[in-house]
């Protein structure tokens, strides 16, 4: 498969190791005659290690067939996650390692996950693109300031911190963005 056909998500081969790619970035050539080339932020499967690599746009790059299956997160088993199959109800146990980042937006009964299984062994994980969080402490928007919409930051149940707007108060319920961290708007 062309460097240029990858997508967000896919598992490829490279430097005899497997890798999802997780970012795309895509650079124009500067001057006629020049390639195209794609810079993939990668993370190893299974582990997580991050990888900065550039390809040419014909570069070729294999493929991993891997399942993606439809889970919900159930429960955490010391440290490991525990994500039920929604056909078939396998439990797939992802080591912290594995989840990486995305631990700071999974909670109880998270639905809309896709667990990557490679020969049988779950080894990454597909967050939907938002996930509700509840705002566990943030400030309080400042009275009769000026009307700036600065973000201020806020720490959610899971642990992590965003940048919210202004308006945004503790208990509220929001909606992040899994992919950017970034806030997506209140959350019905």
């Amino acid at each position: 498969m062309r460097a240029s056909e990858i997508k967000k998500g896919n598992v490829v081969e490279y430097n005899n190791g497997v890798y999802q790619v997780r970012d795309i970035e895509r650079s124009s050539p500067q001057g006629r005659g020049g390639n195209v080339r794609f810079r993939f932020i990668m993370y190893s499967v299974p582990g997580g290690t991050k990888l900065d690599a550039s390809f040419d746009a014909d570069d070729n790059l294999v493929e991993v067939e891997l399942l993606r299956r439809q889970a919900t997160f159930s429960y955490k088993d010391g440290d490991a996650f525990v994500f039920m199959d929604d056909e078939d109800y396998t439990p797939y146990t992802l080591d912290p390692d594995a989840i990486g980042d995305a631990a700071g937006y999974i909670t109880d009964g998270l639905a809309g996950i896709y667990v990557q299984v490679i020969d049988e062994q779950p080894v990454a994980i597909q967050l939907p693109q938002h996930v509700t969080l509840e705002v566990v402490e943030t400030p309080p928007e400042l009275k009769g300031g000026t009307a700036t919409k600065r973000p201020k930051p806020a720490t959610l149940n899971t642990g992590i911190e965003i940048m919210v707007p202004e308006y945004i108060s503790t208990g509220e319920r929001i909606l992040v963005n899994t992919t950017t961290g970034e806030f997506g708007g209140r959350a019905d």
